[in-house]
């Protein structure tokens, strides 16, 4: 009786007809001398979940369990095809796959959930050396060279639901101008998404969100409306405040200067100063809108996982293009695991579920009526023998 490796079971959240269409709609494939489009998603899936570091490793690693290809739909490979179609077949198929499989997430997440809540960051991903310089060291900031993956991630399912690729001196609120904002829904981030016009645009879509106020933004108070003594819990403030001027300079308007928004100020034991929180949302109470921007730590801890689990600190190829498509495959690997890990109904940490797939990539599960047989044979077993000792 056949039975799928843990690795097919992790693909068909990809159909490779789904996938295919794709590929002739881009035409990818349209000069391929063998080694399809698909033969290198595969490989370079491995690669994410194995943890291979080097396309020799690669290759001897992936080749190793060459009895179990015919069913993945690939072959062997070599090192140096992979190499070339990594430098040169565009990265704009794997960006598109990746953008697909987001778009299921965000469809899930939506359909799942009634009170969303996103939040949105930014991680560098340093690249510095012989070959990476000559196409990153332009685009640098003072603090990274390289990349920049901008997301959005809902952390009730742990799914990201948009993802973004930039240089390093692209600012994140300049990503976050060009977010499409959902009705009703709550979004958390950090001052580097400070912009007064940008928060006016996301109250204007009838959302809301929670940010911090910079240690000197011109409001004023109108009113207090906090509801328990300061000494009662971590609130120190709740007020309701408007901005002082609707030229902050240069020429700008602050649109949201007509508008009143929300401070609270929470004490944090371990810091100097306490956290000016700065939100649209005046229905929940101050202890909850503290608790949604400690939940912003939920995204830190997202990129934390996807570089300590999955291959985007050490690249298999230099060139922007065989790195983006490194990047781009982490993020379908961490889908398609995720979907998979969802169908098997595993409610445990999302990294020791990982840890096992790693383990048990190319053995085979037993399908439900196998299962079912023997647990069947099993009973009959056990009745028989519990009979006989009632002899």
């Amino acid at each position: 009786m056949y039975r799928n490796t843990r690795f097919r079971d992790l693909m068909k959240g990809l159909p490779r007809g789904s996938f295919e269409k794709i590929v002739d709609q881009q035409g990818n494939d349209k000069h391929n001398k063998g080694f399809t489009s698909w033969d290198q998603l595969i490989a370079m899936i491995y690669a994410q979940v194995s943890g291979c570091e080097s396309l020799r490793e690669l290759k001897a690693s992936f080749n190793g369990h060459k009895e179990h290809h015919y069913h993945l739909g690939t072959r062997e490979i070599k090192r140096s095809t992979l190499a070339d179609a990594n430098r040169n077949r565009s990265c704009e198929l794997f960006e598109h796959v990746c953008g697909r499989l987001i778009g299921e997430a965000h469809r899930q997440v939506r359909s799942e959930l009634k009170d969303l809540l996103y939040l949105i960051d930014s991680s560098p991903i340093p690249l510095k050396g012989l070959g990476y310089d000559e196409w990153t060291k332009d685009n640098h900031n003072y603090r990274t060279q390289g990349l920049k993956v901008h997301m959005i991630y809902a952390p009730k399912q742990e799914l990201p639901v948009q993802m973004k690729m930039t240089a390093p001196n692209i600012n994140d609120v300049e990503v976050g101008r060009k977010t499409t904002i959902e009705e009703n829904a709550t979004y958390v981030f950090d001052k580097g998404y400070y912009d007064y016009n940008w928060w006016y645009e996301i109250e204007q879509n009838n959302a809301k969100f929670v940010t911090r106020f910079k240690s000197n933004a011109s409001v004023e108070s109108v009113k207090n409306i906090m509801s328990s003594e300061p000494d009662e819990s971590e609130i120190l403030k709740d007020e309701e405040v408007r901005f002082k001027h609707k030229r902050p300079g240069k020429n700008r308007i602050n649109r949201y200067h007509v508008k009143s928004l929300r401070r609270v100020v929470v004490h944090r034991p371990d810091k100097k100063y306490p956290l000016i929180l700065a939100t649209n949302d005046f229905d929940r109470s101050a202890e909850e809108i503290a608790e949604l921007y400690k939940k912003r730590w939920g995204i830190e801890l997202f990129f934390k996982w996807l570089k300590q689990n999955l291959k985007i600190k050490k690249f298999l190829g230099r060139s922007e293009n065989a790195v983006k498509i490194q990047i781009y495959t982490a993020l379908i690997t961490y889908l398609l695991a995720s979907n998979m890990r969802q169908r098997e109904g595993h409610e445990g940490a999302m990294k020791h579920w990982f840890s096992a797939l790693k383990s048990t990539l190319f053995q085979r599960t037993e399908i439900e009526s196998y299962s079912a047989k023997k647990r069947r044979r099993r009973e009959k077993e056990f009745h028989h023998l519990q009979g006989n000792l009632a002899i």
